[in-house]
């Protein structure tokens, strides 16, 4: 995907989060990892509004280059981008919105995770979601945080996509950002499932290792 590409991309993705729910006002943003730096929304802008040309383009320190203002938080997502490439080196898309089942549902969460595996297309699409302990938004120590759990997840064998940081949102990463876009449907509509049925037992231990061995999902 060239830079012209993701500019447009981020566009269409943003756009779609916007008209459908899964953002509102300013909230949320979304990064792009290019060759030679880094796109992110810029700050306080609409995923609904934006301009392909006023994108923040930052270079491979976090140095802005060009664009407005980028969001404060590519501080979290160059951490997710170190963390997540080392074991996939393809993690081209961050996004973070403040979608609003997730953030129900972390309100009385106790972690270690944010869901059960209910779904076999959660477990499959999306993952453990390891819930952060709450933090500011834009605090450096969420970054750290983050940055460890995808590490940890990794050496244990079950690589994440996601993380949850308790009362401001999700945020998933995959290859480009239609992939992340969908990790985050399947996310939300999971975390909407369990808030109308909060007593919906896991699946079984022998359900998840068929996913695993048919489908080779990372649970």
């Amino acid at each position: 995907m060239t830079e012209s590409q993701a500019r447009e991309e981020m566009c269409r993705v943003g756009r779609s989060l916007f008209e459908r729910g899964y953002v509102h006002a300013t909230a949320g943003n979304i990064s792009v990892r290019l060759d030679d730096g880094f796109l992110i929304t810029p700050t306080d802008a609409c995923l609904g509004f934006l301009d392909p040309a006023r994108l923040a383009k930052l270079d491979l320190q976090g140095q802005q280059v060009s664009g407005d203002k980028g969001s404060k938080t590519i501080a979290l997502h160059r951490q997710i981008y170190a963390a997540a490439c080392e074991t996939d080196a393809d993690t081209r898309c961050v996004i973070h919105t403040h979608s609003t089942h997730c953030v129900a549902l972390s309100l009385n969460a106790h972690g270690p995770e944010l869901l059960p595996p209910i779904t076999p297309y959660f477990v499959m699409k999306v993952g453990h979601v390891p819930l952060v302990r709450y933090h500011r938004p834009g605090s450096p120590d969420a970054a750290k945080e983050v940055a460890a759990l995808i590490r940890s997840h990794a050496a244990q064998g079950t690589p994440i996509r996601a993380v949850m940081l308790p009362r401001l949102g999700p945020n998933v990463w995959h290859n480009t950002p239609a992939a992340a876009m969908a990790t985050l449907e399947e996310l939300e509509e999971t975390a909407r499932l369990m808030l109308l049925q909060p007593h919906t037992p896991p699946l079984l231990a022998s359900d998840l290792d068929e996913l695993r061995q048919t489908f080779g999902a990372r649970w």
